[in-house]
């Protein structure tokens, strides 16, 4: 009984989908989608490979900063699964 409980919680952290959100998933050559400082209001997404990370934190509530490798600069929605 104590097995099959934990097997659920592993699939659930397995399928977990990465949002940006945590330092430690986002690392350079990684291909993600970012919404750049002009187009917070419209939430528009800028698709792009990630240059360097500019956030310090281990954790940003917005999303990590990133400059992509064409020099625009944005916090990462999310990370691009292909």
């Amino acid at each position: 009984m104590r097995c099959l409980r934990w097997k659920k919680y592993l699939k659930k952290d397995l399928s977990k989908k990465m949002d940006g959100k945590n330092r430690k998933d986002i690392y350079p050559g990684l291909l993600v989608d970012v919404i750049l400082k002009k187009d917070q209001r419209s939430g528009n997404l800028t698709r792009g490979v990630v240059a360097n990370l500019l956030t310090s934190s281990a954790f940003h509530s917005r999303g990590i900063k990133v400059r992509l490798e064409d020099g625009q600069v944005g916090r990462v929605a999310q990370v691009v699964e292909e």
